[in-house]
């Protein structure tokens, strides 16, 4: 029997390779599986070696002040995957943590192939890494097409499988009527799956929320979590009495909020695709402590944080950064599209051209289940 360990970081990571586990398992039923995961890889029947939050920190400040803990755990799980000894290793994206796992891993077992899924950002920072990597790294799927070229240039084995938010499902209709009581329009909103990151944008989307309140009617706010942070937010709801505001964790329940949605506001991240993806018009926020801005700001080579305005080279849809993100400017923006529908329709327009640039000839997860069936077969 085959086995393969799936060596994720957090519930982004999580859900991405919880879409390729769950494809490769109707071809192959003759794999046994181990992980650091969560509940979507859960959900599919893998047992976690540990709980992902023992590893999941965001941020230059988080990293530093959990050194030893995250050293601790990387030793852990590599003493667990060899004596699981997979044929395959397949981590998923938070690169300062998989990565140096894959790595250890490759030097203690040379046999066991390594496959990266979700490429670090070298186009952004630290470029110098691609060397580091070819010396561990088996091949990597890419997530967008202009990833290549550096990969290709250290001769890194790579394959562009497009992201898996893209892929086109089929929504099935839920009743929502325990959630949405009434016919007003929905604000998605989306504070992170990481507990810090909902730390320091939930208290400023609250805010959002009243400022609307006083001056609109119209309006549903639903929040969408992770499990693990419903309750976080479900508290700071209630203790702020919104009436007018939910929280959703069920990936099915999100995802028909997400495509019943007006408008969304969401952290800078991958999930800004998904709601691109369901032609949802949006503005993007991202907030963090000014040290970890600062470094940020001296290391990056890049003029936005969203993906979307990256490719396109201008901004695409609007961002507010660091000191922009406060409840007055997110709801400034969110009221000038209110007012112009025609900046609404340019920027689905606008969305809707640069995902089919990036989009797979199949399915991402399709792609990315027929290059680790290739290394199950060699």
């Amino acid at each position: 029997m085959k086995k393969i360990f799936i060596l994720t970081g957090e519930p982004s990571g999580d859900k991405l390779a919880s879409t390729v586990i769950s494809k490769l398992k109707q071809n192959h039923s003759d794999i046994e599986f181990l992980s650091v995961g969560g509940t979507h890889l859960n959900a599919l029947g893998i047992k976690s070696i540990y709980n992902l939050k023992d590893v999941t920190y965001i941020g230059f400040t988080s990293v530093i002040l959990n050194i030893f803990k995250i050293r601790k755990k990387i030793n852990e799980t590599v003493k667990k995957i060899i004596e699981f000894n997979p044929d395959i290793l397949l981590s998923v994206d938070s690169p300062d943590f998989t990565l140096r796992v894959s790595e250890k891993v490759k030097k203690i077992n040379s046999n066991i192939k390594t496959i990266h899924y979700v490429a670090p950002q070298v186009w952004v920072w630290r470029e110098g890494r691609l060397k580091k990597f070819k010396k561990f790294l088996d091949h990597i799927l890419l997530l967008f097409k202009f990833e290549a070229k550096y990969f290709d240039n250290e001769k890194i084995p790579n394959t562009f499988v497009g992201h898996p938010l893209l892929e086109q499902r089929t929504i099935s209709k839920m009743d929502l009527s325990n959630i949405i009581t009434n016919e007003k329009k929905i604000i998605s909103l989306f504070c992170g799956s990481r507990s810090s990151e909902v730390n320091l944008l939930l208290p400023i989307l609250v805010d959002f929320i009243k400022m609307m309140n006083k001056k609109f009617q119209e309006f549903n706010f639903v929040f969408h979590a992770t499990k693990e942070n419903k309750d976080i937010i479900k508290n700071k709801i209630n203790t702020e009495k919104l009436s007018n505001t939910e929280v959703v964790s069920d990936e099915h329940i999100k995802s028909q909020i997400l495509h019943k949605s007006f408008f969304a506001v969401s952290k800078s991240g991958t999930v800004s695709l998904e709601i691109c993806n369901a032609k949802v018009p949006s503005i993007i926020i991202y907030k963090m402590n000014f040290l970890n801005y600062i470094l940020v700001k001296l290391l990056v080579k890049i003029k936005y944080a969203n993906i979307i305005n990256i490719i396109n080279d201008k901004e695409i849809i609007p961002e507010l950064i660091q000191s922009e993100c406060n409840p007055k400017e997110i709801y400034k923006s969110v009221i000038y599209f209110l007012k112009n529908p025609n900046l609404i329709k340019q920027q689905i327009s606008d969305c809707e051209k640069t995902l089919d640039q990036i989009r797979s000839k199949t399915s991402s997860s399709k792609e990315a289940m027929l290059v680790l069936s290739k290394y199950l077969i060699s």
